[in-house]
């Protein structure tokens, strides 16, 4: 019809609701969640514009413009946090959500540690990769020992420890044959004084790891202490047969 405009307007609102039973015992989280989506009609025809529950929570996490966080790759990690939540591998009350976007330049601050609650970013940090990934870019990945790669995928934060390199976070991959044999290859996250602006500076790029995700030495006790004990890393990089294969991107 000429000069008609109609706009439906449909607004969801995810409601969590959280229960912890005496001995730990996990029970399945209940959201319901409901879709933003607007449609505008007009006489050329239909334009339909989306806003899933994704895009409103991303859009409400206050990022720096400088560092914001791309939202295809916070809206991957946050399927496999559901999906491991669902699973029992997360508590319902875990909120806290870590991710290294390794198709950045290790010179950008690309790891950011996010509360999905608070809608706030916790840390936004540099994290290096490993020797054999890549120079100022990553790469190449492997699961393999020795080969001195980062591992992509999804973990699951354990236990800290004292180690050769301090103060160190234990890692479960999640993501079998990608990221599974991080236990065993000591993929941990540690402080480095090669992850510094001043050795990027000096170098062209910070310096890597033996394959785990390092951060600057100041924010070592900071990010672990916030992060440990069963919350979720995701390491991305836009590798197709991982995106195609990892079981927790599986909408």
């Amino acid at each position: 019809m000429k000069g008609f405009y109609s706009i439906i307007g449909l607004i969801y609102v995810v409601t969590t609701s959280f229960y912890l039973s005496p001995g730990a015992v996990v029970k399945n989280e209940k959201i319901k969640t409901t879709k933003v989506e607007r449609v505008i009609e007009t006489k050329s025809g239909n334009n339909a514009e989306t806003a899933s529950s994704s895009e409103v929570l991303y859009k409400s996490i206050a990022f720096d413009p400088e560092h914001e966080l791309n939202y295809e790759v916070f809206s991957k990690a946050l399927t496999g946090f559901e999906n491991l939540r669902k699973a029992g591998l997360l508590t319902e009350d875990s909120h806290l959500l870590t991710i290294c976007d390794f198709s950045m330049s290790s010179n950008t601050k690309r790891l950011w540690v996010i509360d999905l609650n608070e809608k706030k970013v916790l840390f936004n940090s540099l994290v290096a990769h490993g020797k054999n990934t890549g120079e100022e870019f990553a790469t190449n990945f492997s699961n393999r020992e020795s080969s001195l790669q980062s591992s992509l995928g999804f973990y699951i934060t354990d236990a800290t420890y004292q180690g050769d390199n301090g103060y160190s976070l234990r890692l479960l991959g999640m993501d079998k044959g990608f990221n599974d044999a991080a236990y065993r290859r000591a993929i941990v996250m540690h402080g480095a004084n090669y992850v510094s602006d001043e050795f990027a500076a000096m170098h062209k790029r910070i310096g890597r790891s033996w394959g785990c995700p390092a951060v600057p030495k100041e924010l070592t006790q900071p990010i672990i202490n916030t992060i440990k004990g069963r919350n979720l890393l995701f390491i991305y990089y836009p590798d197709q047969n991982y995106l195609s294969s990892s079981e927790w991107l599986k909408a």
